[in-house]
């Protein structure tokens, strides 16, 4: 039997892992972490500075593997991530049978938390045989951004909504709502819309060495953010950014 025991481990700074993640860490017989090109060797390489600092246990081995890279030219989009969830958990699969052909715990270090906008669970969902799932919930890089900013996530007595780029690009502002936190925007979607009376906040790399935040009246940011999402991705060849955008009234 295989225990998947899935590791929120925050958004790059090992003091976001908490004790539970620490302590589950260290239970696993099997560490994996995953190669995701040269393009992305910088999130290997955190995973790997994380494992050397926290995991103490003798008994837990480090193995890393190659990850499919997605099919961008498949013009059904969900049918390209189905696509691309299979061949990963394919690779899950023969990876921890080859590993752990007696059976054991195997941990993957998911950044932010497992929860959120990660596919793990999807993934973790497609393997053959099924193994019995824990997750250790990490700190997500809304919370984090939120932190930076010193700002709170909610107005009062009102709702905000967790949404993607990709949705408010093509769908435009939810109705009934005036706080939105976007993940996962590519094109910088805050740039369509009507920017009057809207504050976004802005972050890259939140919580890591290389954290780049930025923030005030759309208008007069979005220019700004644009340009310094466009030089931060050429200089360190990938991005990971999110922001919140509110409507003020004003």
């Amino acid at each position: 039997m295989i225990e998947l025991l899935l590791v929120g481990i925050g958004t790059g700074n090992p003091e976001h892992l908490t004790l539970q993640a620490i302590r589950g860490l260290n239970s696993a017989d099997l560490v994996l972490i995953p190669r995701k090109g040269s393009d992305k060797a910088d999130l290997a390489d955190l995973r790997r500075s994380i494992c050397a600092e926290v995991v103490t246990n003798s008994a837990t081995r480090v193995v890393e593997f190659d990850l499919p890279r997605r099919d961008r030219t498949v013009a059904d989009y969900r049918r390209g991530v189905d696509d691309w969830h299979d061949a990963i958990a394919k690779v899950w699969s023969d990876t921890i049978r080859s590993e752990l052909p007696d059976g054991g715990s195997v941990a993957f270090l998911v950044w932010g938390d497992p929860t959120l906008y990660d596919s793990t669970l999807r993934i973790a969902s497609r393997l053959e045989p099924a193994p019995r799932v824990r997750v250790i919930p990490g700190i997500t890089s809304i919370h984090a951004l939120a932190a930076s900013h010193a700002i709170p996530l909610t107005d009062i007595g009102a709702p905000f909504l967790v949404t993607t780029g990709r949705l408010l690009r093509d769908a435009g502002w939810p109705a009934g709502v005036d706080t939105l936190v976007v993940m996962l925007d590519g094109d910088c979607a805050f740039q369509h819309l009507d920017p009057a009376g809207v504050v976004i906040w802005w972050g890259a790399y939140v919580g890591m060495a290389e954290e780049i935040t930025l923030s005030g009246p759309l208008a007069e940011s979005a220019p700004r953010i644009i340009q310094a999402r466009a030089e931060a991705r050429e200089a360190m060849g990938w991005i990971m950014d999110v922001y919140v955008l509110r409507r003020t009234g004003g």
